[in-house]
């Protein structure tokens, strides 16, 4: 079709009209329509008007939206017009972006054109014509499939009708629950309900009550709506608690037979104290050969959990144990996790170990990956271990301070690779028995737990290397599952060293990747202990990138190894049981399995591993604001952790606890977001809040059901 006028010329009335035109073409999606019919159809009948229906089909045209089957004929480019996508809704930014199936461009869709959909649900959107100078826009016209349909809140029961309160963040309208579903839940109560229904955005969704979580304030319901919340297992089921019950420890002398025997070889458990699934132990002894062995034993879990078995379904389903601040949830039934897996002291486990041979210098000269048998000596807390190794003296102080004395030549040689050293404090509560919280300390890594550390990692390593990197040339590597952190972003990187210039630090953000990260060791050295740490720290953390599960193997940049797993923990971590599986079939000549469907579990590994971090990072959100309610009105000094268009967070000192000074209460000026420079800046007076900065603050509210700690500034 020849154009009849410029199409480029600006003119009011177009989007109205070419969005008036595109709903005809929805109407009538299979329909072929001409600009005459078109006219009728919107009455506009002079030439002026036909000629901007004309300008805006051809603006349609350009846009993709509609396709011309002959000339001057038209109908809707269905491919084009609808996309389904995921929704995912930026924390920071506050807006919601279609990431489309295809792969094509994401799409901002606008809260009015939302719909009932939801952050994380799949979802079927109409394009808006594109406007110039515009991003690409679209609204919600069919939830295809919700992300969730289960919700934690507090139950409101009145004469007349029930809803259940849910966060705003999460469900923006209270779900409304029929007297007949309530399930047994009463006023007040927290609950986790389900929408049964929802069709109408101005309409509140119909729910169900699934189940009752308690009063209020109950540490027990707390915790449980805290798992519940991030769709996370709050109990195990009945079938798979006795489905464990049956398994025996099953140490007969043909599975002896069938194992090496290293019940006679010092061995022991270093672990926290109030640990209860011990599923590694270290072993030494000097050998004839002059050379040290080294062994790092790992509890023989697949041994026990056989495949499509119940337990390894509901392993997988878990994908990890969860820690949250009072408790363990474990992957595993505690049958199997503290029980006949763990590597209790004085009893024969089954083990599946590398054991290395290494000189004094740490170098290993020889290794072996087998199925054992072993028996712990001594369970150590880290605190033993840590004693013996400043003291000199406790039991079995040879071997423990020679694994010491080797594991530090391991760590020398490692960072020397490129290894990055981000060391974070964790922050820890002491609880009654109540669950309330009585004190906060910090855990700090200590050369006991490094000890574990190194030998961890190499064992790691080592099951990584065997499998993953060929013996001859050209031959294709077996399909494995590794653990994998990608380099840097490097606008990241390049925006973190525009933004240290202005502290007067330097970072190489180009060259070689030992290069880089050795840099970025260098810098932290640089600033250990000047008022800045906390603040660069953090920065060069959020430049990197995540560690994920994936059997594409990239090398972990952060550890500066080619090829990484995760062997050492299969009593609480799915992808080392997905290790183990592999590394016996692969030893025993099997042929490789297939990549796809070890993908799609390594996605699930590394989603459930997120979810679970998340968790774990409420939990410690809820004790904080529930031990500071306790010093309302005290003032504290304290460090800006975050800053954001809404307020500023604030880090205290004392105890690490996390609070926010809302912007409105910075009444002095009207702060502008400066997102580049990670501050506030206030427009008529020019005064900054950033990143870093120290600050007084003073406790002027909590709120637990939010978990939120509100602070002003002193």
């Amino acid at each position: 079709m020849k154009q009849k006028g410029n199409s480029k010329t600006p003119n009011k009335r177009q989007p109205a009209l070419m969005s008036a035109v595109i709903n005809i073409f929805n109407n009538v999606p299979n329909k072929i329509l001409n600009y005459k019919q078109l006219s009728h159809l919107l009455d506009m009948h002079t030439n002026s008007e036909r000629q901007l229906v004309m300008t805006a089909l051809e603006n349609l045209l350009e846009q993709g939206l509609l396709e011309q089957v002959s000339y001057g004929k038209f109908r809707l480019n269905q491919r084009q017009s609808y996309i389904t996508g995921t929704l995912d809704r930026q924390t920071v930014a506050k807006k919601t972006y279609l990431i489309p199936d295809d792969g094509g461009e994401s799409v901002f869709i606008a809260e009015r054109s939302m719909g009932c959909a939801l952050n994380g649900d799949k979802v079927k959107i109409l394009l808006y014509p594109r406007r110039k100078n515009r991003e690409e826009e679209g609204e919600v016209v069919e939830v295809l499939q919700r992300a969730k349909t289960e919700f934690v809140g507090v139950l409101e029961v009145k004469p007349n009708f029930a809803f259940l309160s849910v966060d705003r963040k999460q469900l923006v309208h209270d779900m409304f629950i029929p007297f007949d579903k309530l399930n047994g839940g009463k006023d007040g109560q927290k609950c986790v309900g389900r929408i049964v229904e929802w069709t109408d955005k101005a309409k509140n969704p119909i729910g169900e009550i699934i189940d009752v979580l308690g009063d209020v304030g109950n540490n027990n319901t707390e915790m449980h709506a805290i798992l519940a919340e991030f769709g996370l297992p709050y109990k195990y089921p009945e079938t798979v608690e006795q489905a464990a019950e049956k398994i025996d420890a099953g140490i007969t002398p043909a599975e002896l037979k069938s194992r090496i025997d290293m019940r006679d070889v010092c061995t022991f458990t270093i672990d926290p104290r109030d640990a209860k699934d011990f599923d590694d132990a270290l072993s030494i002894r000097k050998l004839e050969n002059g050379l040290w062995e080294v062994g790092v034993h790992i509890a023989d879990v697949t041994h026990y959990v056989t495949e499509k078995s119940i337990i390894e379904k509901e392993a997988y389903k878990r994908a990890t144990s969860v820690y949250l601040v009072d408790r363990t949830i474990p992957m595993l039934p505690e049958h199997l996790s503290n029980g006949i897996c763990s590597l209790r002291p004085d009893e024969e486990k089954l083990t599946y170990s590398v054991i290395f041979q290494m000189d004094e210098f740490a170098e290993v000269k020889d290794y072996k990956i087998a199925r054992t048998v072993t028996k712990s000596n001594r369970r150590f807390t880290y605190e033993e271990a840590q004693n013996i190794i400043e003291t000199g003296e406790g039991d079995y102080k040879e071997e423990v301070l020679k694994l010491n004395e080797l594991a530090k030549m391991l760590r020398v040689k490692r960072f020397a690779k490129g290894a990055i050293a981000f060391e974070r404090t964790e922050v820890r509560f002491e609880i009654d028995d109540n669950g309330k919280p009585l004190n906060v300390y910090f855990k700090e890594a200590k050369a006991a737990n490094k000890l574990v550390e190194e030998f961890m990692l190499l064992a790691n390593k080592t099951v990584a290397t065997h499998i993953g990197k060929p013996q001859k040339r050209g031959e294709k590597p077996k399909t494995f599952v590794y653990r994998v952190h990608d380099v840097p972003n490097p606008d990241k990187l390049a925006n973190f060293s525009a933004f240290i210039k202005k502290f007067g630090y330097k970072l190489k953000t180009t060259g070689r990747n030992s290069e880089v990260s050795s840099s970025i060791n260098h810098l932290l050295d640089e600033v250990e202990g000047k008022k800045e740490h906390n603040l660069i720290e953090t920065l060069a953390i959020r430049s990197m990138a995540k560690a994920i599960y994936s059997t594409d193997n990239m090398g972990h940049y952060g550890l500066a190894f080619d090829y990484y797993t995760h062997f050492t923990s299969p009593i609480r971590r799915y992808p080392d049981m997905m290790v183990h599986r592999l590394l016996t079939r692969y030893l025993a000549g099997g042929h490789s399995v297939n990549a796809n469907e070890y993908e799609l579990l390594c996605k699930h590994s590394s989603n459930m591993e997120q979810l679970a971090a998340n968790a774990e990072r409420a939990s410690i959100k809820y004790k904080q604001v529930e031990y500071m309610s306790e010093h309302l009105g005290q003032v504290f000094d304290g460090v800006i952790s975050g800053v954001t268009e809404w307020g500023i967070y604030v880090e205290l000192n004392e105890n690490k606890c996390e609070g926010m000074v809302p912007i409105r209460e910075l009444g002095d000026d009207y702060y502008i977001f400066d997102e580049k420079n990670y501050c506030i800046i206030g427009r008529q007076r020019h005064k900054k809040f950033q990143l870093g900065d120290a600050v007084t603050v003073k406790i002027t509210r909590t709120d637990l059901i939010k978990k939120q700690l509100d602070l002003t500034l002193v």
